[in-house]
């Protein structure tokens, strides 16, 4: 997906349902079974990664498990890529940055997959063109499973007899590679709706009853005082490393929605014609909709004077009261500014967040949909505290990808994972219905380019206070 290190840090049997699964845990942080290593200093690190491993290599699968072999081939713009090109993917950054340089004994699975699955590294070496992925119906998807139960079989038995010496190098690659899988799981899940999409039919990815009844909370306002302020990561823990280095920063003092913006509310933004008013655009963003053709959020399909969008359970009514989703930089930004208001900054998202139990609809919820917002609850001395922070749908700022203070990217290939990419995007903050826990930390910035909408994006108002 996209993001390196900077502190140290599963293919087995038949997938189940997600809901059977121990998907709830946080498989980064959570440990069983590896037997303790005598001596070894490390053998609880070795034990928590083991584990990890197995339950994020196995989590792909679940995931993969509701598509057919002909769904996994298939790409839907160059954005996208094929469910069978992200398990390869994933299994190659374990054999290439683990396997081949730490594992002597270690033997490729086959030759040309390094040319085929490398998605950006070019210091390992030329690629396979992106928009073309979905053109490898060979190696066909029995052959991709063989090589992640080839990865996972080496990984495990590297993890369990790798000297301490090499060990060390070993395990923040380690914890990094399951991250990355981690990202991709949620790319395999909005690559492939957006791959559903495109079939008239509207296929759902996996059944389930949607929320009902439920109604949205008044919007308030959750005032904070700003002031100089610290944000990156607090190297305690995995993080990427553009989430650091940790510095202050002066926030003035401003106020944030208690909730996400909802469907009706969006709705009242395209009946007063927002996107038709220049005005409230920026001149990319305009030029962008009107290039596309925009009007509504995508997968929304107009029907019987109302409102349709596809989604993961298929083609379901708009509930008005969910938060909007499939919404890029730009048109958030023009509804922000039609609303009168604008988009948060990243520090006031993390500090917000900060302050937040990091628990919301993620992925383990199973629920795979953004969900209402509950009501409004206060703080000690009666303030308002902001909801879904975590969750539903990722929250877009007005702040752009760029470096921390003191930024440097890790020498070697693993440096171009993030900071190459510091170039024209916006970072968004706190995750989605389709993001992993363990991904999860208050520093954690994701970022996309401002057109892109094919990720569960959405927004949350923020305000000056005077």
């Amino acid at each position: 997906m996209r993001q390196a290190a900077n502190t140290a840090l599963q293919d087995s049997g038949a997938p189940e349902p997600m809901a059977d699964k121990a998907v709830a845990e946080s498989p980064v942080t959570e440990s069983a079974g590896l037997p303790a290593g005598g001596n070894d200093p490390d053998a609880a690190q070795r034990r928590r990664l083991h584990d990890a491993f197995v339950a994020v290599r196995a989590r792909s699968l679940t995931l993969a498990a509701p598509l057919s072999p002909e769904d996994m081939v298939a790409q839907s713009m160059e954005d996208a890529s094929p469910a069978k090109w992200h398990l390869a993917h994933t299994s190659w950054f374990f054999e290439t940055f683990i396997l081949q340089d730490h594992d002597p004994g270690y033997r490729v699975f086959r030759e040309g997959y390094g040319y085929l699955f490398n998605s950006y590294y070019e210091a390992v070496g030329a690629r396979h063109a992106r928009p073309r992925r979905g053109l490898l119906t060979r190696p066909p998807v029995a052959e991709v499973m063989a090589y992640r139960r080839h990865v996972d079989q080496a990984m495990e038995k590297l993890v369990e007899a790798a000297p301490l010496e090499a060990w060390l190098q070993i395990a923040p690659l380690l914890e990094l590679g399951l991250h990355h899988e981690m990202q991709h799981q949620e790319l395999l899940l909005t690559d492939i709706l957006h791959l559903l999409a495109q079939n008239p039919l509207h296929p759902a990815y996996r059944d389930s009853a949607p929320d009902e009844g439920q109604v949205a909370p008044p919007l308030v306002w959750c005032d904070y005082d700003g002031g100089v302020v610290e944000i990156g990561h607090d190297s305690k823990g995995f993080a990427f490393d553009c989430e650091g280095p940790r510095h202050e920063t002066l926030l003035q003092p401003f106020a944030l929605a208690s909730r996400l913006v909802t469907n009706a509310e969006w709705l009242a933004f395209m009946e007063d014609g927002g996107y038709r008013k220049p005005g409230l655009w920026l001149s990319d963003g305009w030029a962008r909709c009107q290039a596309e053709g925009w009007g509504a959020p995508l997968y929304w399909e107009p029907k019987d004077g109302g409102w349709t969008a596809m989604s993961l359970q298929g083609l379901r009514l708009i509930d008005p009261d969910a938060p909007v989703c499939h919404v890029s930089f730009y048109e958030a930004e023009a509804y922000a500014r039609w609303a009168g208001l604008r988009l948060p900054l990243e520090a006031e998202l993390e500090l917000a967040l900060g302050n937040a139990t990091l628990t919301g609809n993620l992925l383990e919820s199973d629920v795979l949909a953004p969900r209402v917002a509950p009501p409004v609850t206060t703080a000690q001395g009666g303030l308002a505290r902001p909801s879904q922070l975590v969750g539903d749908v990722w929250e877009w700022s007005q702040s752009p990808y760029s470096p921390y203070p003191g930024f440097r990217a890790p020498e070697g290939a693993v440096g171009e994972y993030n900071g190459k990419f510091m170039c024209n995007q916006f970072v968004l903050r706190g995750g989605s219905c389709v993001t992993p826990q363990a991904q999860l930390r208050a520093s954690y910035r994701n970022f996309f380019y401002p057109h892109q909408r094919w990720q569960f994006t959405g927004l949350r108002l923020a305000k000056d206070r005077q």
